[in-house]
């Protein structure tokens, strides 16, 4: 597809979506010359690297959806690429844990929804057999789900970005570009960065925490807004980190679309434990008093902010408590595993996730892609999207092919 322009496509983001978007696309157009642009100097280095590293199992999703569909495939190519390219990975396996009973309606729907994602080896547990895997863990009924592993999404995305530009003598992945601005063409797209500019046919749009950003550059209207929130961690010590030998997971609140503070047993073998969710004042702040004038402005201005948070005020409250209050957060921990105390954890990493918001206040729960003349614009991409990335790339290949005629 050789052309006038220096690229065919650009992608803008080098997170793992970005990356394994084209990758995908080099696989099924080896002609193609694509571009990944990053503002970093890494790539991987905001929501793909300030993850939790689970590889999820799709357990959650509204069966249909398009996260049950790319969550349950991308898992297994995920896993799949790990081995062979030799990235370290687990399958060990969560639980899923209902302390009070009436939490128990809401872990029977978890269960009946990974039924219908057909979510391999999942069964019911009683406290005996939670006792079992998790002995220091405190529940009175739980989910055992089998798939569920822990991986280094950083060196799932350092090894797509070698193999994309592996693929073609043409491909870049290029850090430390930040795109400023499109100057639109009859036949092309000039692509504007800090460093300089690249002529390109076709765009899609995969920058995460900047993703409206980018669409408003190329004039797409959407209601849709990007609200970022903050999740903070703490790790557990070496001496109590004992008391978790995998993953362990409390009943989700049904009202948000987040899976609540969690045990991690990580692939270095660190428990986090984490994360909360609030609203942050910086939409890559991962200090709790991180602000940006232009980050909340653009959040605070936008009625579906107030809406949903006077909607959710008391939910709202109680995490930021937890922000602020090493008290609180383990309160909300010991609700899992009653014996440990303050001494048992120390502050850990934070994340900060892209969350789009609808005008009514509706926190948008499934990946939302969007065509706009030679532009392709992922709005909306959240968890559980980095285990889903190659399924999402697989998504992602195949619109292109047909909206940019490959």
């Amino acid at each position: 597809m050789k052309g006038n322009t220096d690229f065919d496509i650009i992608v803008v983001g080098g997170g793992i979506v970005g990356l394994a978007s084209a990758y995908k696309i080099t696989l099924n157009h080896p002609d193609i010359r694509i571009a990944v642009l990053e503002k970093e100097n890494r790539v991987a280095a905001h929501q793909t690297g300030h993850n939790s590293g689970v590889i999820h199992s799709g357990l959650y999703y509204k069966p249909g959806s398009n996260k049950a569909k790319t969550c349950t495939a991308g898992r297994k190519e995920l896993v799949a690429f790990a081995k062979k390219y030799r990235i370290p990975y687990k399958i060990c396996g969560k639980i899923i844990v209902a302390t009070e009973e009436k939490e128990l309606p809401g872990l029977e729907k978890i269960f009946q929804n990974g039924q219908k994602n057909n979510i391999e080896g999942i069964e019911k547990i009683g406290s005996d057999e939670l006792k079992q895997i998790e002995p220091f863990c405190s529940g009175i009924a739980g989910i055992q789900v089998p798939c569920t592993g822990v991986i280094d999404f950083v060196r799932v995305a350092n090894k797509l970005a070698e193999l994309v530009e592996k693929k073609g003598q043409d491909n870049k992945v290029l850090i430390s570009h930040k795109v400023i601005g499109f100057d639109k063409h009859d036949f092309y797209t000039k692509v504007v960065t800090n460093r300089k500019a690249f002529d390109t046919k076709y765009i899609i749009n995969c920058a995460g925490l900047q993703s409206d950003r980018i669409a408003k550059m190329d004039v797409l209207e959407t209601a849709v807004r990007i609200v970022p929130f903050r999740g903070d961690y703490y790790e557990l010590t070496e001496e109590a980190s004992e008391k978790v030998k995998n993953l362990i997971y409390p009943v989700p609140n049904p009202d948000f679309p987040f899976l609540g503070v969690h045990f991690t047993r990580m692939v270095n073998d660190k428990v986090e434990c984490g994360p909360n969710a609030v609203f942050s004042f910086k939409r890559e702040g991962y200090n709790k008093t991180d602000f940006s004038l232009r980050d909340t402005w653009d959040a605070i201005t936008y009625p579906g902010l107030w809406k949903m948070l006077w909607e959710h005020w008391k939910y709202g409250l109680g995490e930021y408590k937890r922000t602020f209050s090493k008290k609180s957060f383990l309160q909300q921990l010991q609700r899992l595993i009653p014996s440990l105390g303050l001494d048992d954890i120390k502050p850990g990493k934070s994340g900060v996730r892209a969350q789009a918001l609808g005008p009514n206040g509706e926190l948008i729960d499934d990946f939302r892609i969007e065509r706009h003349r030679n532009c392709i614009h992922v709005l909306n991409a959240p968890s559980p999207a980095a285990t889903a990335s190659l399924a999402i790339g697989d998504y992602i290949n195949q619109k292109a092919t047909e909206y940019f005629k490959l």
